[in-house]
């Protein structure tokens, strides 16, 4: 009995450093994924911050865009390039700056316009772990948004080239194209409805999110 006792007992000290050593392993690749995760919620909250500010930039060009298009309402033949982007527009990164901000982030880069990209960093690093270098690092992220004419217009013909003749065959005087029917504003037919639109009145209007639409590029 003595002797069996001594044998197990050895065994039991020869296993001990064994699961020493493998619960250390365990803890590690614990704190490993945990430090993974901390990094990938730090990297998830950078591109957050990216995809708000890059939206809320053109968001901004947007409006300005249905605000030019308004002052120009009257004159159609403007208005195909304010829905193409074909105008100088105001910067607007500002407002990625301050979205980028609200998500606790820095905004490293920003290209504003019809179409907008954003590069930001989170103000954080992931934390401290086992792994170091996760203390320091900071998680970086790009966005792009589009703007993109949800309206379609057709111009009226261009008036005739002759002057108007009275029934005797004389000129009539009156300038070539000028009557009621070129008054006219074109139809203009958006992906929510048709606008129907009053030269006499023209207060009526689509706002900007009736006329362009924003939403991030997937490319």
């Amino acid at each position: 009995m003595t002797r069996l006792s001594r044998r197990t007992y050895g065994d039991a000290g020869q296993v001990f450093p064994i699961y020493i050593v493998v619960v250390a392993g365990l803890l590690f690749l614990a704190f490993a994924y945990f430090a993974v995760g901390q990094a990938a919620v730090n990297r998830n909250g950078a591109q957050t911050a990216a995809d708000a500010a890059a939206l809320a930039a053109a968001q901004e060009a947007r409006d300005e865009l249905a605000d030019l298009w308004k002052l120009a309402v009257l004159d159609p033949t403007q208005w195909q390039r304010i829905f193409d982007g074909d105008v100088g527009l105001k910067p607007s990164c500002w407002r990625a700056y301050e979205l980028a901000a609200q998500n606790d982030a820095s905004v490293d880069d920003c290209e504003d316009g019809f179409r907008t990209t954003v590069r930001v960093q989170a103000n954080k690093p992931a934390g401290d772990s086992v792994i170091p270098i996760t203390s320091t690092t900071r998680a970086h992220a790009s966005a792009t948004a589009v703007i993109e004419s949800l309206c379609t217009f057709e111009l009226p013909s261009a008036p005739p080239s002759e002057p108007p003749v009275e029934p005797s065959g004389e000129p009539s005087g009156e300038p070539p194209g000028e009557d009621a029917e070129d008054d006219v504003l074109p139809t203009l037919t958006c992906k929510g409805g048709n606008w129907e639109l009053d030269p006499d009145d023209p207060t009526d209007l689509p706002g900007p999110e009736d006329l362009f639409e924003v939403h991030l590029a997937t490319d």
